[in-house]
């Protein structure tokens, strides 16, 4: 039997926090993208301790993605799973793919666990800037993208990321066990949720 984890909004707001100040560090962020739904609630809690005086918020963007098991035909892949987008980057808001060339990108999740979502969202994000780079002449500096996850599961990984950002650029607030995650926005009863997760902290 699977290993239940209760975390509470509490928790979230202090793993935000926990992690802000290495992102600040060691990357400063211009930009976020929240992977939804779980990247949605720690991206706008991340913000508030980015935020430097003077400076304005960084601003959000938020993708969308599917991850579902491939049944047969052309959707076999090795790893048995295969991801789509539900929703891309608002250029309406961004104004034009020529204004994240050159920026520092956080891509924010609630969890890394089988590593799939998260590298479909790195490569898909990095064709896309890198070809707008390319048509503007491939002189402008490449844009970097960083990592942001709430909970890592220590567990063999179907997806793989690059060694650099494995090394450098990916922020995991809490590294668990392979124990099956309860986030507070999924509960219909945040009372009972609330309660299970103090029980845990007891324990």
């Amino acid at each position: 039997m699977v290993d239940k984890v209760y975390v509470s909004y509490n928790d979230v707001h202090k793993l935000c926090q926990r992690s802000a100040a290495r992102l600040l560090a060691d990357f400063q962020p211009q930009l976020m993208i929240a992977i939804g739904g779980g990247g949605y609630v720690p991206a706008r809690i991340l913000r508030s301790f980015l935020k430097q005086p003077g400076s304005p918020n960084i601003p959000i963007q938020a993708i969308g993605l599917s991850l579902y098991e491939s049944l047969g035909g052309t959707q076999v892949e090795a790893i048995g799973t295969k991801v789509t987008r539900t929703q891309w980057l608002d250029l309406t808001a961004l104004g034009e793919m020529e204004n994240l060339v050159g920026k520092r990108i956080l891509i924010v999740d609630e969890v890394d666990d089988t590593r799939t979502t998260l590298e479909y969202a790195v490569k898909e994000l990095e064709k896309d800037v890198e070809a707008v780079r390319q048509k503007l002449g491939g002189d402008a500096p490449k844009t970097q993208f960083s990592i942001f996850v709430l909970h890592n599961k220590d567990k063999p990984k179907k997806g793989t990321l690059p060694d650099d950002m494995m090394a450098s650029r990916f922020e995991a607030a809490e590294t668990v066990g392979d124990v099956w995650i309860n986030y507070p926005w999924e509960a219909t009863d945040i009372d009972e949720h609330d309660r299970l997760a103090r029980v845990a902290k007891s324990v």
